[in-house]
């Protein structure tokens, strides 16, 4: 597992829309282990890695969420709104920072009510006196991310934008542990799902795959206090049932299990009762794509802090290398 790659992956500044340098540097890892590599009108990134069987189209998606500035007042403070699912409380207190290496700090009006915080409340503070200052930094339409260090551990690693740098890292990982492959693969690493499940959208209609598979991560219910959820770190790959955008279907999820179980790979079964992913997207492109999503267990998810273990992404990527390669005829 290449540490060094995913800490500089997860460095990278890539909110949605602002994904060039994401795909840059994806494109400088998987270029050599494919047979050729185009980025689309949206800036999807498609590498194809010839084969004789089914089209498989993997997706993992290149952008993270981020705050977009709407106004700042005559004091230098800077007025934001959402790009992607913005938690008003995780950001209160946070540091950010804006491409061309703006810092600042998050925080909420003094006369908030904190079980009231809502994003309308939080304002940035940069360190300017003025708006004239804070303008020489910060224009609007300018996106800021959480600020986040890379911290490795034994087991696990926490660093932001693992949502999803992590799916793209086990696509990059696969393509580069790939030999022939009886499929013919498509690994799209896509933009702008975080406000839409957009570049999936417009990709898989290019594609037109026979099945169709999302790599992203999913929520945990193993911390003290969490909602109960049938998902855990070091438990293994997490195979998804459902979402709000996906009923996985069930022959592809058929294969998928049978993977883990003959090449001993841990798993778990994964039912979500909120949000989506790019399979979602990819499901519904032209008749129909038979489709799931192989899911990197997830603490403190769309913070600055996420946190996955080692072990599932190992998992993971195994699984991915498999499916991708045997014939996949039979479960279409």
């Amino acid at each position: 597992m290449d540490i060094k790659m995913l800490k500089e992956l997860t460095a990278i500044y890539g909110p949605s829309g602002q994904e060039q340098a994401v795909s840059a540097f994806i494109i400088s890892q998987v270029e050599s282990f494919v047979d050729e590599i185009k980025v689309d009108k949206m800036g999807n990134v498609i590498a194809h890695k010839k084969g004789d069987g089914p089209k498989l189209m993997v997706a993992g998606h290149m952008d993270q969420i981020g705050m977009m500035v709407t106004d700042v007042d005559d004091k230098g403070f800077i007025r934001l709104t959402n790009i992607g699912g913005i938690n008003p409380y995780v950001t209160h207190g946070e540091r950010v920072v804006f491409k061309d290496g703006t810092e600042g700090i998050a925080y909420a009006e003094g006369s908030t009510e904190m079980d009231k915080l809502k994003l309308d409340k939080l304002f940035v503070d940069i360190g300017c006196t003025s708006k004239e200052e804070a303008e020489q930094h910060v224009q609007i339409g300018d996106i800021c991310v959480y600020q986040s260090h890379f911290v490795e551990r034994d087991k696990t690693i926490s660093v932001g934008a693992l949502d999803d740098r992590i799916g793209c890292f086990v696509m990059i990982e696969a393509l580069k542990r790939m030999s022939a492959t009886e499929n013919d693969c498509y690994f799209v690493f896509t933009v702008q799902e975080e406000v839409g499940i957009r570049g999936a959208k417009t990709s898989a209609y290019t594609v037109d795959p026979d099945v169709g598979l999302a790599i992203d991560i999913t929520s945990s219910g193993d911390t003290p206090g969490a909602k109960r959820f049938k998902i855990s770190l070091h438990d293994g790959v997490a195979i998804k049932v459902r979402d709000n955008s996906l009923l996985s279907h069930p022959k592809v999820n058929e294969r998928l299990v049978e993977i883990c179980k003959s090449e001993s790979i841990k798993y778990q079964m994964e039912v979500l009762e909120f949000g989506g992913t790019d399979a979602g997207g990819i499901s519904l492109t032209r008749e129909g794509v038979p489709a799931s999503v192989l899911s990197i267990p997830t603490r403190y998810v769309h913070s600055g802090h996420e946190t996955i273990s080692k072990a599932d992404v190992e998992a993971t990527i195994d699984l991915l290398v498999k499916f991708s390669t045997e014939n996949l005829t039979k479960y279409i």
